[in-house]
């Protein structure tokens, strides 16, 4: 059989990437390349669709996006998709960015779409075709290109197709048309407008250049099955001249009879090899060729539709998804399409030509053989084109080159090789063989611009040859062949020729290779320096590395003066900081210290390098005068202190951070070394350094420095840098000293002002010393810490009474108390404490203190002048005016005047100063200051009840009132009885008077209240009108003392009757209330007392009766409503006229059953309302008093009536009549048939529900049916139900609820033939049919099995014990196992063995196997095995055994053990070892041990040498033989007298200890034959000398006799040969000896003495006659 010319594959299995099958169809998956599969899947009304995306380029990665859209398709290569939704919005996306690309809304439905090209989606809609390049910007909508034929209006669009130039288009669509798919299709020529309709199913573009056309043919192909049969046409689009006209194909298409209605589904055109893919419905393959319309293969490649396909990316085939989800890829077999088309005769030529364009191999011989003929004749043109297109160009070789060169040029025609040349250019391009043959005359003959145009074309293949060829006439072309030959050494030396330095690296890393980079930059520097630097650079700083050594490069750039350029170079290479490059870190600054100190200066300012050598470095900075450099480079503590002294030539800065690197004592030794070379230059840095790193080296190692050179300056500027940041207080004093010592005396002012952590007792013991001139110091040092006493005493012991007022009157004047204090105390002059006072501004002065500290002294009255004048100025300080209350009071002089005239004292200090001396001031005081408690407490204590409640009234204060008012008061009758009688009659402010009243009220004290008020209101008096009071009256009175209550109401008349009839009502004083409410008129708030409080609705329809007001009816209507007097309040409703409650009436009503009330009702509610619920409260009210006439009068009248819910409810409650009047003036089909159904009416029921056409309706018809069985129409309902998958469980258990199953069994079979059945209906017949008859299940199943639930429809079985049956579904559903299982478990019911022995090797569970010998062993032991046999590949043998060996059933199983024992698996040895020894079979058995040693021999040989059998024993011994226990096997062989067998023994074991002691058994007991046969057997093994000693001994010597002829005529000829072999030796080295003395002395290897005599020189491998000498190819000769 003939290879297959097509390579078939599956990529991938969609239903394997969690696609649901359901999901796999037209149009749902989409598949535009071989890149990617796109599929929506939506697998239930919950589920959230998805956009699944499988890309095939990248192991069939799967990509899932939650997107919501009618169609998705992917771009060809790129990760872009296109959605459409809604029919007519389409969204374009790039995936990678994450961004939307274009969006547009069409303004028709797409009904098909698909990308045309790498750009561009192609839009088909009802009625044009448009075209949208999505990566254009300027293109924001579709473009439409023309409009669609109405010969495809009705068809179904299956493809669309655009040629390379976008010039042609087709649509394909397709229809049913008189019991066939007709395909329909609109060809379309974008330059001309017009379109054609042509009768096709596919159609493709393709491009074919074809021989003896310079230009390609542009094709249009399609197929086509008519009635008449199938075509495949193929014609020329656009014909280009001076092509040939293509001559127009059309050829028949194959389709095999049982595919009666196949038809071409897709076509796809192979570029690489000009064949047309056609695919057909039903799944098979034809290839033709493009050119001729051949047919080259035809098969069939699935069994499913492929209902998509697309061109593979290497133009070799195509690819498809057909409708199992598999994608397909088919192409041509370049390994046999050759061969496939060879073996057809009539396709030899095809075979030729395809073999040329595509390259294949296959047809070579063919070529070979034409070439050779053709040359041979003479005929070189033919020949040239033969080798011309010969496949893969394995003629284009230099031997045909040199074959047409040397042929004869006849006439005026070109050269052969010229013509050949030509050939290849129009066909290609040369290899490099023939591009050196042809560049080589052109360039001689001056033509460089054609070289330079084949270059451009690509027609020439670069080499190294032709690139020498080329580099005399033209450098940069010869570099560019070196690059296109990848000749590195070449390319690099190009790129320096011609200047391209910068190229010269990349390329290098780009090609991997390494030239010498120092010679290359050695020239580079010599012709262009700054490249030369550049080119360093780019060197050194290569990311793997430095290419070259950076010291060979300075070296460079120094042997030519170039300092700069080194500098350069050096600055970037070494930019890393690398520890090792530290020699060339100071190799740079060395260069640049010597030439350019500024440039040396530069780069260690820039801090780059820190690996150089700094001792030297800083030797050089030093003596090129960069001193602050050498600094920054030493560690050394002279260098250091040689060059710090210098600081004229550093900037402070710099000292001050180089200071900062130095450790404390360097820095100290540093500092004294500059404040002893030069301490006027350097002072002012050492200051600086000790003010910046004073915490560091401590202020008093630095104040103890600066002490030591006696610099109060010094001192004094560093302290004072540090004083206000520091907290140490010799910090502060030294800077106290200092300043002292400078004259600052200011700056000591401040100090001791705003310092707070000097010693404040040192520094006042300093400042007295001192003895300053001016005292300000020492008098804020005083101040500051309280020492007032002492410096009051030192001024005044000095008489600086100056310093006392300074003090007083301009440091602090709050310290005067203190100040006049301590004068007091030393007994000054009162004239001069009064001369003081009067200099000092009262307003500063604490006079409170000053009072304390004279009033201490018993000396107050001194302060009397400076008060008044205190006052005198206007100075209103309280402390004044209290300190003059208490002159006042003390001397008598008229206080009363002044406590009760005078508001600034404060009342609560004079008050207590007065309470011992005379209550009545403390009362006056305070009570002007309200302070309470206090004058509570002293009119209690003084007993001023009087007094007391005065203020209390007047004071109309709540706490006050609640504190003096409390049970805790003892006092509290007194002052009660006080404010009853004299208080409040005095009173004439009704606020204070009701505040009295409220505390009164809040104390809980009623009987006092009533008292209170009775006095104020009954009695004449102003308040006797008040309201207010009138209404706590009665409040009182109504919690105290009800009695009265009734007499107030009568009495009064200024009361809140709102206010006091609710408190009564709250009390439970209703009669009290309503006669409020009577007085004053207010009927519905009497009336709701009557109804609501007193509860006497009889007494409230006498008030109504008696007031006639509709409000009042209304609420004796609602409360006669409340109490279910429901006529009673319908008819205190219409006197009100009052419809507003309808609802409550209506539920009420309804409920009481008072319809005909409630009509009455309803209708006055309509002369004034239109509400639903009243319309819908009569029409339900007329349903249920049967008034169905009126009913249907009410509603053809204009009502508002809610008509469907009045039905439901007249429905719900049993009124059917009613209901089919509701629902049928509103054409309710639904509830009409449900309420027709409740009426026995079923035929208008199911009428009704066809007209409902509702799952529920039906639902509801068909169990009124079956429960009147009236199955007819129950069937009509249930047939609309069963459609519904979710509907038909329900269905099915009613008609089992109700026993009905063959009337179940006929609606499912009637259901069977719809539409619309589904899986479940299929399934729920076989469940009825196994369940009712079992007998039709097969039948069933056999029939339908494919669209059965199988999982489900096995339950059913085993419930049913079905077996057979459940087999048959296990088998169908690949659940082999439990097939398997199942046949065991029921095996009466289902086994058959040829069915088991099927099934079986099928399972996946290994267990099964076991399970299933088990089962055999017991139900069928006769067939073990055959069922071994087909088992014995997938088994364990050794667990077989183990299992017959526990059941003792070993010999039921011999011929599979016999099978199997090939394996020499020990279990089976040793079963069928047993199994012999047990059936006697000893010629098994021993061929068994001898063939299969996996087993325990020696327990083997025990029991076997124990056997009553001899044969037994035998093989016992031959075992033991086997593993080599000789004396073991020779005893057992002597016993039983196997004397040949002990013989062999001896022999095998080759011991000569075993056979001398058999030897000498045999001659022990006489065995004169075995004796013989020994010295035969074991010849070699028994020593002669053995032989002759028991040969003399037992008088053997006859028998001996042979044995030792035979050993003297072998020792005798071993002699001769020694003898022999002795003689050739040394006769070999004489003559050796001699050769070697005769030898030349040069000439040997005399000294190579380990190397043994040489080998002869081997003959030359290779022909030398060039006189070349062959190189080595890596390949070694064979």
């Amino acid at each position: 059989m003939a290879p297959l010319p097509i390579k078939f594959t599956e990529l991938i299995n969609l239903t394997n990437a969690e696609i649901a099958p359901t999901s796999i169809g037209f149009n749902s998956c989409t598949l535009e390349s071989d890149h990617f599969v796109c599929v929506r899947q939506k697998l239930n009304e919950d589920d959230k669709p998805q956009v699944i995306i499988i890309n095939l380029k990248n192991n069939n990665e799967v990509i899932k996006r939650p997107i919501n859209a009618d169609s998705a398709i992917m771009h060809w290569t790129k990760n872009i998709i296109a959605l459409k939704a809604q029919g007519r919005t389409v969204q374009i996306f790039d995936l990678s960015a994450k961004q939307k690309l274009k969006s547009a809304v069409m303004n028709e439905d797409i009904v098909y779409w698909k990308w045309f090209s790498e750009t561009s989606l192609g839009l088909v809609t009802e009625t044009s075709v448009y075209h949208w390049d999505v990566f254009d910007p300027t293109q924001s909508q579709p473009l439409k290109i023309f409009d669609r034929l109405p010969n495809l209006s009705g068809c179904q669009i299956i493809n669309y197709r655009v040629n390379d130039d976008e010039k042609w288009m087709v649509v394909v669509g397709i229809s049913q048309q008189q019991g066939r798919v007709v395909g329909s299709m609109q060809l379309y020529s974008k330059d001309r407008g017009i379109s054609q309709f042509i009768e096709g199913h596919a159609a493709a573009f393709a491009s074919i250049r074809v021989e003896g056309s310079p230009l390609e043919h542009k094709l249009f192909t399609f197929a086509v099955r008519t009635q008449t049969g199938a075509k495949l046409q193929i014609a020329e689009i656009d014909h280009q001249e001076p092509n040939p006209r293509f001559q127009k194909k059309a050829v028949e298409v194959y389709f095999p009879q049982e595919a009666v209605n196949d038809f071409p589904v897709a076509m796809q055109v192979s570029r690489r090899y000009d064949v047309v893919y056609l695919v057909t419905k039903y799944g098979f393959i034809h290839l033709y060729d493009l050119e001729t319309g051949t047919c080259i293969f035809m098969n069939r490649i699935s069994s499913e539709t492929i209902f998509t396909t697309a061109n593979d990316s290497d133009g070799a085939g195509l690819v498809g998804v057909n409708r199992k989800g598999q994608v397909l890829s088919v192409s041509v077999d370049e390994n046999t399409i050759i061969q496939y088309l060879m073996e057809n005769p009539a396709m030899s030529g095809l075979a030729v030509k395809l073999a040329s364009k595509a390259g294949l191999p296959g047809a070579d011989h063919l070529y070979q053989q034409q070439f050779d003929n053709l040359v041979a004749q003479g005929n070189y043109s033919e020949a040239a084109k033969i080798a011309a297109n010969s496949p893969r160009g394995f003629l284009r070789t230099p031997e045909t080159i040199n074959r047409f060169k040397n042929a004869p040029q006849g006439g005026q025609q070109m050269s052969v090789i010229l013509q050949y040349f030509g050939m290849l250019l129009d066909k290609g391009s040369l290899n490099k063989y023939e591009s050196v043959e042809l560049v080589r005359p052109v360039l001689q003959q001056n033509r460089k611009h054609l070289l330079e145009k084949w270059m451009r074309e690509n027609k020439l293949e670069g080499s190294e040859e032709l690139g020498d060829i080329v580099r005399p006439y033209d450098m940069n072309l010869a570099l560019t062949i070196y690059l296109q030959a990848n000749v590195p050494h070449k390319v690099i030396a190009g790129f320096a020729e011609t200047g391209q330095f910068d190229k010269i690296l990349a390329y290098s890393k780009q090609v991997g290779y390494q030239p010498d980079y120092t010679s290359l930059l050695q020239h580079i520097v010599r012709v262009n320096p700054e490249k030369g630097a550049e080119f360093a650079t780019q060197l050194a700083n290569e990311e793997t590395g430095a290419l070259i050594d950076l010291d060979r490069v300075v070296d460079v750039f120094l042997s030519q003066n170039m300092i700069q350029q080194a500098t350069s170079f050096l600055l970037d290479a070494l930019k890393d900081n690398k520890p090792e490059h530290g020699h060339l870190q100071t190799r740079l600054l060395e260069m640049n210290l010597v030439n350019a100190p500024q440039v040396a200066d530069a780069i260690l300012g820039n801090e780059i390098f820190t690996h150089y050598d700094q001792t030297r470095i800083s030797q050089l900075c030093e003596n090129a005068g960069l001193i602050q450099r050498a600094l920054e480079n030493t560690d050394d503590p002279a260098a250091i202190k040689r060059n710090i002294v210098r600081t004229d030539m550093l900037s402070a800065e710099w000292l001050i951070n180089y200071f900062g690197r130095l450790s404390v004592e360097q820095t100290l030794d540093c500092m004294d070394t500059m404040l002893e070379v030069n301490i006027r230059q350097n002072l002012q840095a050492v200051v600086q350094i000790a003010t910046k790193f004073s915490d560091l080296v401590g202020p008093t190692r630095l104040i103890s420095l600066l002490e030591k050179y006696r610099t109060a300056e010094g001192l004094y500027y560093y302290l004072g840098s540090i004083v206000n940041l520091s907290e140490d207080p010799e910090v502060h004093f030294k800077y106290i000293e200092a300043a002292t010592a400078m004259g600052q005396l200011t700056e000591v002012e401040r100090i001791c002002r705003e310092s707070n952590y000097y010693n404040a007792e040192k520094v006042k013991n300093f400042l007295k010393e001192a003895q300053l001139t001016e005292q300000l110091p020492l008098i804020i040092v005083c101040d500051r810490f309280n020492f007032i006493h002492d410096l009051v005493l030192y001024l005044y012991k000095n008489q600086q009474y100056k310093s006392i007022e300074v003090y007083v009157q301009r440091v602090n004047p709050s310290r005067t108390p203190a100040v006049i204090g301590g004068l007091l105390d030393v007994d000054c002059d009162e004239s001069i404490i009064k001369n003081l006072l009067s200099t000092v501004d009262p307003s500063v002065i604490p006079i409170d203190e000053l009072v304390s500290e004279v009033e201490s002294r018993n000396r107050l009255k001194l302060l009397l002048p400076f008060l008044e004048a205190t006052l005198a100025t206007g100075n209103q300080q309280q402390a004044v005016y209290n300190a003059l209350a208490k002159i006042y009071i003390d001397s008598n002089n008229n206080p009363e005047k002044f406590l009760k005239e005078n508001d600034m004292y404060d009342t609560l200090t004079v008050g207590k100063y007065c309470e011992k001396r005379d209550p009545n001031l403390a009362y006056i005081a305070y009570s002007k200051g309200q302070n309470d408690l206090e004058l509570i407490n002293i009119t209690n204590e003084n007993s001023m009840y009087r007094a007391q409640a005065r203020y209390l009234v007047e004071r109309a204060d709540n706490e006050i009132w609640s504190f003096v008012l409390s049970e805790n008061n003892e006092h509290r009758r007194s002052m009660v009885d006080q404010v009853i009688a004299t208080a409040v009659p005095e009173s004439t402010e009704p606020d204070k008077v009701s505040i009295a009243v409220k505390a009164f009220l809040e104390a809980d004290l009623p009987g006092e209240l009533i008292e209170l008020l009775e006095k104020i209101i009954l009695e004449p008096s102003p308040f006797s009108d008040n309201s207010s009071l009138q209404n706590l009256l009665m409040l009182t009175a109504a919690k105290a003392d009800k009695s009265r209550l009734m007499d107030y109401i009568h009495q009064l008349t200024e009361f809140s009757p709102d206010e006091i009839s609710e408190m009564c009502i709250s009390v439970g004083l209703y009669e009290e209330a309503f006669e409020i409410y009577k007085k004053v008129n207010n009927h519905g708030a009497a009336v709701n007392v009557l109804v609501e409080n007193i509860v006497s609705i009889d007494r409230a329809q006498e008030y109504a009766e008696r007031v006639e007001l509709p409000e009042v009816w209304s609420k004796v209507a609602k409360a006669q409503l409340d109490g279910l007097r429901v006529s009673d309040s319908i008819e205190s409703y219409i006197h009100a006229a009052d419809p507003s409650n309808y609802n409550e009436v209506i539920d009420t009503a309804t409920h009481a059953g008072k319809d005909e009330d409630l009509v009455k009702y309803l209708k006055m509610a309509r002369k004034t309302l239109r509400e639903p619920a009243i319309d819908t409260g009569l029409a339900f009210c007329y349903a249920r008093l049967d008034q169905l006439s009126e009913l249907e009068d009410f509603l053809r009248s204009t009502n508002v009536a809610d008509v469907e819910a009045s039905g439901d409810k007249a429905y719900e409650e049993g009124y059917h009549q009613a209901a089919k009047i509701f629902y049928t003036s509103i054409s309710n089909w639904a509830k009409l048939a449900t309420t027709l159904v409740h009426l026995e009416d079923y035929q208008a029921a199911v009428e009704c529900a066809r007209k409902a056409n509702s799952v529920k309706v039906w639902k509801q018809v068909n169990e009124a049916c079956v429960s009147k069985k009236e199955f007819r129409l129950a069937q009509i309902c249930g047939l609309n139900l069963i459609v519904h998958a979710e509907e038909l469980q329900d269905l099915v258990r009613q008609y089992e609820r109700n026993g009905y199953f063959d009337e179940l069994i006929s609606v499912l079979e009637a259901g069977l033939g719809l539409e619309r059945a589904h899986m479940g209906m299929f399934t729920e017949l076989g469940i009825a049919l196994s369940k009712y008859h079992p007998d039709r299940t097969m039948e069933h199943l056999k029939l339908f099995w494919s669209r059965i639930n199988i999982p489900k429809m096995i339950r059913a079985c085993e419930e049913a014990s079905l077996w057979p049956e459940l087999v048959f579904l296990y088998c169908h559903y690949d659940e082999w196992d439990n097939a398997a299982l199942a046949m065991m478990e029921r095996a009466a019911d289902s086994w058959e063995h040829h069915s088991f022995k099927d099934i079986v090797v099928k399972v996946a569970n290994l267990e099964i196997y076991y399970r299933a010998l088990n089962f055999y062993l017991q139900e069928q032991p006769l067939l073990l095995t055959d069922l071994l046999q087909v088992l014995t590949p997938r088994i364990d043998v050794n667990r077989v055994v183990r299992i017959f060996q526990t059941s003792d059933n070993i010999p039921l199983i011999k011929p599979f053990l016999l099978n199997v024992q090939t394996q020499n698996k020990r279990a089976v040895n040793d079963a069928i070892n047993d199994l012999l020894i047990e059936e006697e079979d000893y010629k098994t058995l021993r061929d068994s041990v001898d063939n299969y040693d996996n087993f325990d021999a020696v327990e083997l040989a025990q029991r076997l040498e124990k056997h009553d059998l001899i044969f037994f024993r035998q093989v016992a011994a031959n075992i033991y033989r086997n593993n080599k226990r000789w004396e073991k096997s020779i005893a057992l062989s002597k016993q039983d007298k196997l004397y040949k067998d002990a013989i062999e023994t001896s022999a095998i074991s080759g011991k000569s200890v075993v056979v001398e002691d058999l030897l000498r058994y045999f001659v022990d007991i006489g065995s004169r034959e075995c004796y013989v046969g020994m010295l035969y057997a074991c010849y070699d093994l028994i020593r002669p000398d053995v032989i002759l000693e028991l040969s003399w001994r037992h008088g053997l010597n006859d028998f001996t006799m042979p044995y030792m002829i035979n050993m003297l005529c072998e020792q005798t000829r071993s002699i001769e040969m020694l003898k022999k072999d002795n003689e050739e030796r040394k006769s070999r080295e004489v003559t050796h000896k001699t050769e070697e003395n005769n030898a030349p002395i040069l000439g040997g290897s005399r000294l190579m003495l380990t190397q043994g005599p040489g080998p002869a020189p081997s003959p030359a491998p290779y022909g030398q006659a060039n006189g070349l000498t062959p190189q080595a190819t890596g390949f070694r000769g064979f």
